[in-house]
C-alpha cells in the first residue's frame, strides 16, 4: 500500500491562549514531535497542514515533508486539503499537530491491520484515539465534512471501522491549554528520573 502522514496543524488555538503548536514542549516546538510521528509510520510522505505563519522547521531524509498552507481553521478545510494532497494514496494517516506523545509504532499496527476497513484507529479505555488510518475508500467521504468538524463523525457512523485497543494512554491525549502542556512536560520528566 501507498500511505501518507497528514499533520493537521492549522487550528487558531483559542483555547490555549496563543501560539499552542510553536509553544516549545520538551526543548523544540509542539508540532515537531507530531512531525516526528508521522514521519515514524510506514509512508512515503508527510504533508503538514499549517497556517501561513506557522514555521515547520526543515527536515532531510525519508521520507520528505511538505506544507500545505490554509487560511482557515475550520477542521473540516484542513482535513479536506490534506486529503488532496495525498492524491493518489491508497490510504492517509491522519495525525494531530497538539498530540507530541503518539507511541511511533501505532502506524505500523495500524496498516499491518487496516486491510479493506473503510479506516483504522487505536482506542484506550473506549476512546477513539490517534492516528486514524483513512483508506482510499474514505477519500471521498471526508469531502462531504462542512465547518469544524473531523473524521471522527463519519467514523461513528460506520461499522467498518477497526479499533485497535492500545494500553499506551498517549493515542488520546492533546493538548488544549497551557495547563495541558505543562502536565505533559512535567510527566516526561518524572519518567526521566526514574
Amino acid at each position: 500500500m501507498k500511505l501518507v502522514s497528514v499533520v493537521l496543524a492549522a487550528g487558531s488555538s483559542t483555547r490555549f491562549g496563543g501560539d499552542k503548536l510553536s509553544a516549545p514542549f520538551e526543548g523544540e516546538p509542539l508540532v515537531r514531535h507530531a512531525i516526528r510521528a508521522a514521519r515514524a509510520a510506514p509512508v512515503d510522505r508527510v504533508i503538514v497542514v499549517c497556517s501561513p505563519a506557522l514555521e515547520i522547521g526543515e527536515w532531510s531524509g525519508v521520507p520528505p515533508v511538505s506544507a500545505v498552507r490554509v487560511a482557515s481553521d475550520a477542521l473540516s478545510t484542513s482535513l479536506k486539503a490534506g486529503i488532496a494532497a495525498a492524491g493518489d494514496a491508497d490510504g492517509a494517516f491522519i495525525f494531530l499537530g497538539d498530540m507530541p506523545l503518539v507511541p511511533h509504532a501505532a502506524a505500523a499496527r495500524l496498516a499491518d491491520r487496516i486491510g479493506s476497513h473503510f479506516a483504522a484507529l487505536p482506542r484506550h479505555g473506549g476512546k477513539p484515539g490517534h492516528p486514524v488510518l483513512l483508506s482510499r475508500l474514505a477519500f471521498a467521504e471526508i469531502d462531504h465534512l462542512r465547518g469544524d468538524v473531523g473524521a471522527g463523525h463519519l467514523l461513528r457512523s460506520r461499522d467498518d471501522v477497526l479499533y485497535l485497543d492500545e494500553s499506551d494512554g498517549s493515542v488520546v491525549e492533546d493538548i488544549d491549554r497551557a495547563e495541558d502542556l505543562a502536565r505533559l512536560e512535567a510527566r516526561g520528566r518524572r519518567s526521566d528520573a526514574q
